[in-house]
């Protein structure tokens, strides 16, 4: 018998775009988006990244488009939206994964620092989105779905310029879901410490005790998966979704900045 509440997390017959999709959160959701019956184009910088998720979501029955590029350079993106349209058919989803972080403290951020987050964490999905709706409106509507981060609603040391542009990014979301209502529904997710290469490049550098302390400190006592961000992003690109728009998920462990030791010395 068919499950009416669960068929509401399908995306059969779907196309689903996802940028950063070569490693971590990004791939986690290209394989949940396909394990829910999307065909998925994926962009990131690294071709043999590419290539191993891109045979993963063949594994998993469903078409893939491989998309080397960057996220953000407009050519790019707009060679991304085309090759999909005619790879795959056409734009459903749209999720605006790519982003990065510079770690500074204000004194030592610089104006190039804070352009260049704003250029990769808001730009970026700013442009790949308005390249897609055209597509997703003649398909009928669609979902944008944009990965944020906790650091762009919390207080951190030295974030300011990755923390200010995720904080854009966070309300940007809010204004298009305004904007592109009724037929585009947007929101955004949140993720934590969500373990992933780069955050096992960053705690490899701390000692044992403030690793440990991370986690202890996180009430739900552990780091997060990419299949913990993926699982939100499934729902809010679904018709499970349909009546949900410009809403901000975080999805962190419940981990609130005063909980997680900052190893940051005052200024003196």
């Amino acid at each position: 018998m068919a499950n009416a509440t669960l068929d509401l997390f399908r995306l059969d017959g779907k196309v689903a775009l996802v940028t950063g999709a070569g490693k971590g959160i990004g791939e986690g959701i290209a394989y949940a988006l396909a394990d829910a019956g999307a065909d998925v184009a994926i962009l990131a910088r690294t071709a043999s990244d590419l290539n191993r998720v891109a045979d993963g979501i063949r594994e998993r029955g469903r078409r893939a488009l491989e998309f080397p590029g960057d996220a953000m350079d407009a050519s790019s993106l707009a060679a991304y939206v085309d090759a999909a349209v005619r790879e795959l058919g056409g734009i459903d989803v749209v999720v605006n994964n790519a982003g990065g972080s510079n770690s500074k403290q204000f004194l030592d951020t610089t104006q190039e620092d804070l352009e260049w987050a704003f250029r990769f964490n808001v730009s970026s999905a700013f442009e790949l989105t308005k390249l897609a709706v055209p597509h997703m409106l003649a398909a009928g509507g669609g979902a944008v779905v944009n990965i944020a981060s906790v650091t762009g609603i919390e207080t951190k040391r030295s974030t300011v310029s990755y923390g200010t542009a995720k904080a854009a990014l966070v309300h940007m979301s809010r204004l298009m879901a305004a904007d592109l209502a009724p037929r585009i529904r947007v929101n955004c997710v949140l993720p934590g410490a969500i373990e992933t290469p780069s955050l096992k490049e960053f705690l490899s550098h701390l000692d044992p005790e403030t690793r440990r302390i991370m986690v202890e400190r996180t009430p739900m006592r552990r780091n997060g998966q990419p299949i913990d961000i993926a699982a939100a992003v499934l729902y809010f690109a679904s018709p499970a979704a349909s009546w949900v728009s410009g809403k901000i998920l975080d999805v962190d462990g419940m981990a609130w900045p005063e909980f997680i030791p900052k190893n940051v010395p005052d200024l003196e």
